[in-house]
Protein backbone atom coordinates (compact mmCIF):
# COMPACT_ATOMS: atom_id res chain seq x y z
CA UNK A 1 0.00 0.00 0.00
CA UNK A 2 1.77 3.68 -0.64
CA UNK A 3 0.72 6.29 1.11
CA UNK A 4 2.28 9.08 -1.21
CA UNK A 5 -0.62 10.90 -2.08
CA UNK A 6 -1.90 11.88 1.49
CA UNK A 7 1.42 12.71 1.72
CA UNK A 8 1.33 14.93 -1.43
CA UNK A 9 -1.88 16.78 -0.55
CA UNK A 10 -0.77 17.47 3.10
CA UNK A 11 2.47 19.22 1.81
CA UNK A 12 0.59 21.15 -1.17
CA UNK A 13 -1.52 22.24 1.62
CA UNK A 14 1.05 23.69 3.89
CA UNK A 15 2.85 25.40 0.94
CA UNK A 16 0.06 26.97 0.02
CA UNK A 17 -1.22 28.65 3.39
CA UNK A 18 2.93 29.84 3.71
CA UNK A 19 2.52 31.44 0.14
CA UNK A 20 -0.80 32.83 -0.24
CA UNK A 21 -1.52 34.13 3.30
CA UNK A 22 1.83 33.96 5.40
CA UNK A 23 1.46 37.67 7.22
CA UNK A 24 -2.55 36.93 7.68
CA UNK A 25 -1.78 33.66 9.57
CA UNK A 26 0.81 35.20 11.68
CA UNK A 27 -1.38 37.62 12.58
CA UNK A 28 -4.26 34.74 13.50
CA UNK A 29 -1.55 32.81 15.26
CA UNK A 30 -0.13 35.87 17.51
CA UNK A 31 -3.44 36.06 19.01
CA UNK A 32 -3.92 32.29 19.83
CA UNK A 33 -2.56 30.74 23.06
CA UNK A 34 0.48 28.41 22.48
CA UNK A 35 -0.88 24.61 21.78
CA UNK A 36 -0.26 21.94 23.82
CA UNK A 37 3.32 19.96 23.18
CA UNK A 38 2.23 16.17 22.16
CA UNK A 39 3.09 13.58 24.85
CA UNK A 40 6.63 12.66 24.51
CA UNK A 41 7.69 8.95 24.31
CA UNK A 42 9.71 7.54 26.85
CA UNK A 43 13.05 8.08 26.50
CA UNK A 44 15.04 5.01 24.17
CA UNK A 45 17.02 4.67 27.29
CA UNK A 46 13.81 3.27 29.22
CA UNK A 47 13.00 0.96 26.91
CA UNK A 48 16.32 -0.46 26.15
CA UNK A 49 17.17 -1.14 29.87
CA UNK A 50 13.56 -2.96 29.72
CA UNK A 51 14.97 -5.20 27.50
CA UNK A 52 17.95 -5.64 29.23
CA UNK A 53 16.24 -6.28 32.26
CA UNK A 54 13.75 -8.95 30.81
CA UNK A 55 16.40 -10.77 29.54
CA UNK A 56 18.96 -10.98 32.74
CA UNK A 57 15.43 -12.28 34.56
CA UNK A 58 14.11 -14.56 31.79
CA UNK A 59 17.14 -16.00 30.12
CA UNK A 60 18.65 -18.41 33.25
CA UNK A 61 15.24 -19.80 32.99
CA UNK A 62 15.49 -21.21 29.36
CA UNK A 63 17.34 -24.29 28.40
CA UNK A 64 18.91 -25.86 25.23
CA UNK A 65 16.69 -29.21 25.09
CA UNK A 66 19.31 -31.67 23.03
CA UNK A 67 17.62 -35.13 21.97
CA UNK A 68 19.35 -37.50 20.66
CA UNK A 69 17.27 -40.82 18.26
CA UNK A 70 18.31 -44.34 17.43
CA UNK A 71 17.62 -45.94 14.38
CA UNK A 72 17.72 -49.69 14.18
CA UNK A 73 17.98 -49.77 10.54
CA UNK A 74 19.98 -51.58 7.94
CA UNK A 75 21.42 -48.64 6.52
CA UNK A 76 22.04 -45.02 7.79
CA UNK A 77 18.19 -43.07 7.11
CA UNK A 78 18.84 -39.16 5.66
CA UNK A 79 20.39 -36.74 8.39
CA UNK A 80 18.49 -34.67 10.43
CA UNK A 81 18.07 -31.52 10.25
CA UNK A 82 20.69 -30.11 12.21
CA UNK A 83 23.00 -33.16 12.09
CA UNK A 84 25.14 -31.96 9.32
CA UNK A 85 24.98 -28.19 9.99
CA UNK A 86 28.70 -27.42 10.91
CA UNK A 87 27.27 -24.99 13.61
CA UNK A 88 25.68 -27.81 15.48
CA UNK A 89 28.47 -30.39 14.99
CA UNK A 90 30.68 -29.36 18.37
CA UNK A 91 27.56 -29.81 19.63
CA UNK A 92 25.99 -32.76 18.88
CA UNK A 93 29.75 -34.56 18.59
CA UNK A 94 30.32 -33.25 22.26
CA UNK A 95 27.31 -34.35 23.46
CA UNK A 96 25.69 -37.43 22.06
CA UNK A 97 28.58 -38.11 19.62
CA UNK A 98 28.49 -38.07 15.87
CA UNK A 99 25.58 -39.40 13.84
CA UNK A 100 27.04 -43.05 12.86
CA UNK A 101 26.18 -46.33 12.49
CA UNK A 102 26.61 -48.16 15.93
CA UNK A 103 28.02 -52.08 15.86
CA UNK A 104 24.61 -53.42 15.00
CA UNK A 105 22.95 -51.22 12.51
CA UNK A 106 21.70 -48.60 15.06
CA UNK A 107 22.18 -45.06 13.79
CA UNK A 108 22.40 -42.34 16.44
CA UNK A 109 20.10 -38.84 15.01
CA UNK A 110 20.79 -36.00 17.23
CA UNK A 111 18.40 -33.05 17.39
CA UNK A 112 18.18 -30.10 19.00
CA UNK A 113 15.77 -27.62 20.30
CA UNK A 114 14.76 -24.97 23.41
CA UNK A 115 12.87 -25.13 26.48
CA UNK A 116 11.77 -23.20 29.35
CA UNK A 117 11.69 -24.68 33.37
CA UNK A 118 8.83 -23.94 34.93
CA UNK A 119 9.00 -25.71 38.55
CA UNK A 120 11.81 -26.18 40.66
CA UNK A 121 11.54 -29.77 40.98
CA UNK A 122 13.32 -29.48 37.56
CA UNK A 123 10.05 -29.36 34.74
CA UNK A 124 11.08 -28.01 31.47
CA UNK A 125 8.35 -27.32 29.10
CA UNK A 126 9.08 -27.68 25.46
CA UNK A 127 7.54 -28.39 22.07
CA UNK A 128 6.51 -32.27 21.36
CA UNK A 129 8.12 -32.11 18.26
CA UNK A 130 11.44 -31.29 20.12
CA UNK A 131 11.13 -34.39 21.86
CA UNK A 132 9.29 -36.96 19.41
CA UNK A 133 10.66 -40.21 19.44
CA UNK A 134 13.88 -39.09 21.79
CA UNK A 135 15.82 -42.13 23.11
CA UNK A 136 17.66 -39.71 25.19
CA UNK A 137 16.85 -36.10 26.23
CA UNK A 138 19.83 -33.92 27.40
CA UNK A 139 18.77 -30.50 29.52
CA UNK A 140 21.78 -28.20 29.54
CA UNK A 141 20.82 -24.73 31.54
CA UNK A 142 22.31 -20.79 30.95
CA UNK A 143 25.00 -21.87 33.36
CA UNK A 144 26.16 -24.64 30.91
CA UNK A 145 25.65 -27.58 33.37
CA UNK A 146 23.45 -30.77 31.61
CA UNK A 147 21.72 -32.75 33.46
CA UNK A 148 20.05 -35.74 31.48
CA UNK A 149 16.39 -35.78 31.15
CA UNK A 150 12.81 -37.55 31.02
CA UNK A 151 9.96 -37.22 29.01
CA UNK A 152 6.85 -36.76 31.87
CA UNK A 153 4.53 -36.41 29.41
CA UNK A 154 3.54 -34.90 25.86
CA UNK A 155 0.56 -33.94 24.16
CA UNK A 156 0.56 -33.77 20.39
CA UNK A 157 -2.56 -31.88 19.50
CA UNK A 158 -1.15 -28.99 20.89
CA UNK A 159 2.95 -29.84 20.50
CA UNK A 160 3.58 -29.40 23.87
CA UNK A 161 6.01 -31.75 25.97
CA UNK A 162 7.42 -31.83 29.87
CA UNK A 163 10.87 -32.98 30.15
CA UNK A 164 12.13 -33.32 34.18
CA UNK A 165 15.78 -33.76 34.79
CA UNK A 166 17.22 -33.79 38.76
CA UNK A 167 18.85 -30.52 39.39
CA UNK A 168 21.51 -30.43 42.10
CA UNK A 169 21.24 -26.78 42.83
CA UNK A 170 18.98 -23.28 42.73
CA UNK A 171 16.80 -22.85 39.63
CA UNK A 172 15.40 -19.88 38.24
CA UNK A 173 11.83 -20.96 37.53
CA UNK A 174 10.04 -18.44 34.52
CA UNK A 175 6.94 -16.51 35.30
CA UNK A 176 3.65 -17.89 33.41
CA UNK A 177 1.60 -14.53 32.52
CA UNK A 178 -1.75 -13.84 30.85
CA UNK A 179 -1.94 -14.42 27.26
CA UNK A 180 -5.50 -13.56 26.95
CA UNK A 181 -4.82 -9.89 28.35
CA UNK A 182 -2.57 -9.54 25.28
CA UNK A 183 -2.89 -6.63 22.40
CA UNK A 184 -1.65 -6.48 18.95
CA UNK A 185 1.28 -4.12 18.93
CA UNK A 186 3.01 -5.16 22.60
CA UNK A 187 6.49 -5.66 22.11
CA UNK A 188 7.12 -9.64 22.17
CA UNK A 189 10.48 -11.01 23.06
CA UNK A 190 11.59 -14.19 22.01
CA UNK A 191 14.05 -15.87 23.32
CA UNK A 192 15.84 -19.74 22.65
CA UNK A 193 18.72 -21.42 21.04
CA UNK A 194 18.59 -21.28 17.12
CA UNK A 195 20.78 -22.51 15.00
CA UNK A 196 22.50 -23.97 18.67
CA UNK A 197 23.50 -20.00 19.38
CA UNK A 198 22.30 -20.75 23.25
CA UNK A 199 20.33 -18.19 24.90
CA UNK A 200 19.98 -15.60 22.09
CA UNK A 201 17.51 -12.76 22.31
CA UNK A 202 14.89 -10.95 19.12
CA UNK A 203 12.57 -8.51 19.84
CA UNK A 204 9.59 -7.76 17.56
CA UNK A 205 5.46 -7.20 18.65
CA UNK A 206 2.78 -9.38 18.62
CA UNK A 207 1.53 -9.22 14.95
CA UNK A 208 -2.12 -11.32 15.94
CA UNK A 209 -3.62 -13.03 17.84
CA UNK A 210 -6.13 -16.27 18.22
CA UNK A 211 -4.26 -17.62 14.48
CA UNK A 212 -6.01 -20.93 13.41
CA UNK A 213 -6.04 -22.94 10.33
CA UNK A 214 -2.10 -22.67 10.71
CA UNK A 215 -2.20 -26.36 10.47
CA UNK A 216 0.33 -27.25 12.85
CA UNK A 217 -1.78 -29.23 15.34
CA UNK A 218 -5.05 -30.32 15.96
CA UNK A 219 -6.05 -27.15 18.74
CA UNK A 220 -4.77 -23.75 17.55
CA UNK A 221 -5.37 -20.47 18.89
CA UNK A 222 -1.50 -19.16 17.97
CA UNK A 223 0.19 -15.92 18.89
CA UNK A 224 1.99 -14.00 15.39
CA UNK A 225 4.88 -12.30 16.47
CA UNK A 226 7.56 -10.53 14.13
CA UNK A 227 10.17 -11.32 16.47
CA UNK A 228 13.04 -13.45 15.19
CA UNK A 229 12.06 -17.07 15.68
CA UNK A 230 14.28 -19.62 13.74
CA UNK A 231 14.65 -23.45 14.09
CA UNK A 232 15.75 -24.36 17.32
CA UNK A 233 13.91 -21.85 18.92
CA UNK A 234 11.07 -24.65 19.61
CA UNK A 235 10.07 -24.95 23.03
CA UNK A 236 11.58 -21.31 24.08
CA UNK A 237 9.24 -18.63 25.84
CA UNK A 238 7.33 -15.37 23.98
CA UNK A 239 7.89 -13.04 26.90
CA UNK A 240 5.99 -9.65 27.26
CA UNK A 241 8.23 -6.40 28.42
CA UNK A 242 7.05 -7.29 32.39
CA UNK A 243 8.82 -10.66 31.74
CA UNK A 244 6.18 -12.66 31.61
CA UNK A 245 5.60 -16.18 29.58
CA UNK A 246 3.25 -15.23 27.10
CA UNK A 247 3.86 -17.96 24.62
CA UNK A 248 6.02 -21.01 23.55
CA UNK A 249 7.39 -20.27 20.21
CA UNK A 250 6.41 -23.64 18.00
CA UNK A 251 6.91 -22.77 14.44
CA UNK A 252 7.76 -20.14 11.37
CA UNK A 253 6.27 -19.40 8.14
CA UNK A 254 9.82 -20.57 5.94
CA UNK A 255 8.79 -18.82 2.86
CA UNK A 256 8.12 -15.65 4.54
CA UNK A 257 9.59 -13.11 6.72
CA UNK A 258 9.11 -12.06 10.23
CA UNK A 259 5.95 -14.57 10.54
CA UNK A 260 6.35 -16.78 13.82
CA UNK A 261 4.15 -18.70 15.65
CA UNK A 262 3.83 -18.95 19.81
CA UNK A 263 1.52 -21.11 21.78
CA UNK A 264 -0.75 -19.03 24.22
CA UNK A 265 0.19 -20.00 27.49
CA UNK A 266 -3.12 -20.03 29.42
CA UNK A 267 -3.97 -22.68 26.58
CA UNK A 268 -0.48 -23.94 27.70
CA UNK A 269 -1.44 -23.76 31.33
CA UNK A 270 -4.05 -26.25 31.09
CA UNK A 271 -2.09 -28.97 29.07
CA UNK A 272 0.83 -29.05 31.91
CA UNK A 273 -1.28 -29.27 34.72
CA UNK A 274 -2.40 -32.43 33.04
CA UNK A 275 0.60 -33.89 32.00
CA UNK A 276 2.71 -33.38 35.07
CA UNK A 277 0.04 -34.85 37.06
CA UNK A 278 -0.58 -37.84 34.59
CA UNK A 279 1.06 -37.94 31.70
CA UNK A 280 -1.50 -37.20 29.13
CA UNK A 281 -3.96 -34.68 28.68
CA UNK A 282 -7.95 -35.30 29.13
CA UNK A 283 -10.63 -33.66 27.16
CA UNK A 284 -14.43 -32.98 26.85
CA UNK A 285 -16.00 -34.65 24.21
CA UNK A 286 -19.49 -33.62 22.44
CA UNK A 287 -19.33 -36.45 19.83
CA UNK A 288 -19.92 -34.18 16.36
CA UNK A 289 -17.96 -32.99 13.39
CA UNK A 290 -17.92 -29.46 13.18
CA UNK A 291 -17.43 -27.21 9.65
CA UNK A 292 -16.95 -23.13 9.35
CA UNK A 293 -20.19 -21.25 9.08
CA UNK A 294 -20.02 -18.61 5.46
CA UNK A 295 -22.12 -15.68 5.67
CA UNK A 296 -24.27 -17.27 3.01
CA UNK A 297 -25.03 -20.38 4.37
CA UNK A 298 -25.52 -18.34 7.78
CA UNK A 299 -28.52 -16.43 6.06
CA UNK A 300 -30.01 -19.06 4.65
CA UNK A 301 -29.96 -21.22 8.20
CA UNK A 302 -31.62 -18.03 9.28
CA UNK A 303 -28.04 -17.71 11.86
CA UNK A 304 -27.51 -13.66 12.94
CA UNK A 305 -24.13 -12.95 11.71
CA UNK A 306 -21.49 -15.80 10.95
CA UNK A 307 -20.81 -16.45 14.86
CA UNK A 308 -21.48 -20.32 14.96
CA UNK A 309 -20.41 -23.53 14.06
CA UNK A 310 -22.45 -25.53 11.70
CA UNK A 311 -22.94 -29.61 12.51
CA UNK A 312 -21.57 -31.85 9.84
CA UNK A 313 -21.99 -35.02 11.36
CA UNK A 314 -23.46 -36.64 14.67
CA UNK A 315 -21.44 -39.14 16.21
CA UNK A 316 -23.36 -42.53 17.54
CA UNK A 317 -23.46 -43.28 21.38
CA UNK A 318 -22.32 -39.82 21.50
CA UNK A 319 -23.52 -36.85 24.47
CA UNK A 320 -24.70 -35.08 20.86
CA UNK A 321 -26.50 -38.22 19.66
CA UNK A 322 -28.37 -38.59 23.13
CA UNK A 323 -29.10 -35.02 23.12
CA UNK A 324 -30.64 -35.31 20.02
CA UNK A 325 -28.48 -32.81 18.43
CA UNK A 326 -28.74 -33.50 14.13
CA UNK A 327 -26.65 -32.68 11.31
CA UNK A 328 -27.46 -29.16 10.35
CA UNK A 329 -27.74 -27.64 13.63
CA UNK A 330 -25.93 -24.43 14.47
CA UNK A 331 -24.32 -24.48 17.72
CA UNK A 332 -24.36 -20.66 18.47
CA UNK A 333 -23.92 -20.91 22.19
CA UNK A 334 -21.69 -23.04 24.48
CA UNK A 335 -22.43 -23.46 28.24
CA UNK A 336 -23.09 -19.63 28.51
CA UNK A 337 -20.56 -18.37 25.61
CA UNK A 338 -21.04 -17.11 22.44
CA UNK A 339 -19.32 -19.46 19.77
CA UNK A 340 -17.47 -17.37 17.49
CA UNK A 341 -16.00 -20.23 14.92
CA UNK A 342 -16.05 -23.82 14.75
CA UNK A 343 -12.13 -23.71 16.21
CA UNK A 344 -13.55 -21.77 19.15
CA UNK A 345 -16.17 -24.56 19.47
CA UNK A 346 -13.37 -27.37 19.49
CA UNK A 347 -12.08 -25.80 22.25
CA UNK A 348 -14.45 -25.06 24.28
CA UNK A 349 -15.51 -28.63 24.48
CA UNK A 350 -11.91 -29.80 24.65
CA UNK A 351 -11.29 -27.99 27.99
CA UNK A 352 -14.55 -28.52 29.57
CA UNK A 353 -14.65 -30.74 32.86
CA UNK A 354 -15.55 -34.85 31.47
CA UNK A 355 -18.71 -35.26 33.34
CA UNK A 356 -19.53 -31.93 33.19
CA UNK A 357 -23.23 -30.86 32.54
CA UNK A 358 -23.33 -27.95 29.97
CA UNK A 359 -26.12 -26.36 27.90
CA UNK A 360 -25.82 -25.50 24.21
CA UNK A 361 -28.11 -22.82 21.95
CA UNK A 362 -28.39 -24.25 18.64
CA UNK A 363 -30.52 -22.87 15.46
CA UNK A 364 -32.55 -25.28 13.87
CA UNK A 365 -35.02 -24.83 10.86
CA UNK A 366 -34.46 -21.07 12.05
CA UNK A 367 -35.36 -21.64 15.52
CA UNK A 368 -33.23 -21.10 18.65
CA UNK A 369 -33.69 -24.24 20.73
CA UNK A 370 -31.47 -25.10 24.11
CA UNK A 371 -30.67 -28.56 24.45
CA UNK A 372 -28.10 -30.05 27.18
CA UNK A 373 -25.95 -32.80 27.74
CA UNK A 374 -23.16 -34.21 29.53
CA UNK A 375 -19.50 -34.38 28.28
CA UNK A 376 -17.65 -37.07 28.07
CA UNK A 377 -14.02 -38.21 27.69
CA UNK A 378 -12.57 -37.24 24.12
CA UNK A 379 -11.65 -40.77 21.94
CA UNK A 380 -8.51 -40.46 20.01
CA UNK A 381 -10.30 -39.04 16.85
CA UNK A 382 -9.76 -36.98 14.04
CA UNK A 383 -9.17 -32.88 14.90
CA UNK A 384 -12.84 -31.36 13.67
CA UNK A 385 -14.24 -34.35 15.58
CA UNK A 386 -15.75 -32.97 19.31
Amino acid sequence: MSFRTPGALLILAVVAVSGGGGYGLHALLAGRPSPTPPATLPPAGGLQAAFVGVAERVRPSVVNVGTVQIANTGKAPSPGFFSEDPVFKDFFDRYFGPARQGTRGEFRLPSLGSGVIIDKRGDVLTNFHVVKGADGVTVRLSSNREYRGQIVGTDVKTDLAVVRFQPDAELTVAVLGDSDALKVGEWAIAIGNPFGLDQTVTVGVISATGRSDVGISTYENFIQTDASINPGNSGGPLVNLRGEVVGINTAIVASGQGIGFAIPVNMVKRVIAQLVERGKVTRGYLGVSVQPLPEELARSLGVPGTGGAIIGHVYPNSPAAGAGLAQSDVIVTYDGTAVADYHHLQRLVAETDVGKRVSLDIIRNRAKQTVQLRIAEAPNISSRTR
